[in-house]
């Protein structure tokens, strides 16, 4: 194991913890407060969110969407530097904390800032950004990374850097109480492969990584089985707290990733504005049995320590059956026949974006080559 973790965010967690950004926010600070469709007002996280900054000089801007746009994002960015912003406070789930981090590092670019997500200019500041966490799934409100789609062109790409790591996130599980029955069980989905694509990988002997990951799979696992207790705070409260602990960055500290199973994911959602969350539903089990000789070992780990199965012969496709029996338990299709014209063009077009964003050399091993990624999608879309 060889790494240096730090996690500079500092986490109010619990009830009526939105109050304390007044303590967290530089009382001198022009705030603009980024939020995506509404429901922060019908809720009412938006008036909490008012009352704490009462004496502070704060604007808005709404309409940051599920998978938040350049085309959208950049309207905001204009805002940010026209009326000189030096605080950004993100109320929302991934998307609008994903979408206040690009704000965050074009607003000090002068040029365009998709060059920050192909990799044209590199941040090297970005105006500070604090989260108020509604709906529990990413974990961006305590990491530095963020995933953006540009419209015009269907393409969705990440980025990275400490720049945009959120100074404070509030997680009050409260917020929770309003929101749809399918952002629950993306939260719950989302969490799980975070896990996964830093846990199933390769043997290692990082106890500490794999034990956590473990744990945390094993709460998810009876999250969902206990998804009729959602509506009761402790449910509520593990979840938000599991979401966040899932990508964090301490799982992944000094052990190798994947994250195939996201960049292929991806492509569905830019493509056919399939939820993220269920993308990688979608994705995650024909992956794993494509790559079924170099994952064996780690799901074999994962069947008996997370599902209690058995040691046999077939154990490690016996978990990949349990991780598909646990999606559909959650109404989460692990297949997609949602596309337009033949099984073929549906595969090609995923393959098509993934050449033309580079994505040819993909998972732990960077032995996922767009043939490998082709067979994937043979197995997870349906003719």
């Amino acid at each position: 194991m060889q790494f240096t973790y730090v996690n500079p965010t500092q986490i109010n967690f619990g009830q009526g913890q939105i109050e304390s950004i007044k303590s967290v926010i530089p009382q001198n600070s022009k705030v603009i407060v980024i939020y995506g469709g509404g429901s922060i007002k019908r809720n009412g996280v938006y008036d909490q969110v008012q009352s704490a900054l009462e004496g502070y000089q704060w604007i808005e801007f709404s309409g940051v969407e599920p998978n938040p746009t350049k085309e959208t994002l950049d309207k905001a960015v204009a805002l940010v530097k026209e009326q000189d912003v030096d605080f950004i406070l993100a109320v929302g789930g991934g998307s609008v904390i994903d979408g206040s981090k690009y704000v965050a590092a074009a607003a000090h670019y002068d040029g365009d800032g998709w060059d920050i997500m192909v990799g044209k200019h590199q941040v090297t500041s970005a105006v500070p950004v604090g989260a108020i966490l509604t709906l529990p799934a990413t974990g961006s409100e305590s990491n530095m990374g963020a995933v953006i789609t540009k419209a015009e062109t269907h393409d969705k790409l990440p980025f990275m850097t400490p720049h945009v790591q959120p100074k404070f996130a509030v997680m009050d599980p409260d917020v929770m109480k309003t929101l749809p029955e399918r952002q629950l069980i993306n939260g719950v989905v989302d969490a799980w492969v975070h896990v996964c694509e830093q846990y199933l990988t390769v043997t290692h002997g990082a106890m500490v990584q794999d034990g956590y990951a473990e744990a945390l799979l094993k709460n998810l696992k009876s999250l969902g089985e206990q998804f009729d207790q959602r509506d009761s705070d402790a449910w509520r409260a593990n979840l938000m707290w599991n979401a966040n602990q899932a990508l964090n960055g301490l799982i992944g500290s000094g052990v190798q990733h994947d994250w195939a199973t996201h960049m292929i994911g991806h492509e569905f959602t830019a493509l056919w504005a399939v939820d993220h969350a269920r993308s990688l539903a979608i994705v995650q089990p024909s992956l794993l049995r494509n790559q079924f000789a170099v994952k064996k070992e780690k799901l074999e780990q994962m069947g008996k320590n997370v599902f209690g199965l058995a040691d046999s012969d077939t154990l490690a496709e016996q978990t990949i059956q349990a991780i598909e029996a646990f999606y559909h338990s959650l109404g989460v299709a692990t297949q997609f026949d949602g596309y337009e014209g033949t099984k073929d063009q549906a595969v090609e077009s995923v393959i098509n974006q993934l050449e033309q964003h580079g994505m040819v050399a993909l998972g732990e091993h960077q032995a996922i080559t767009l043939e490998q990624s082709r067979q994937i999608l043979d197995l997870a879309i349906t003719a």
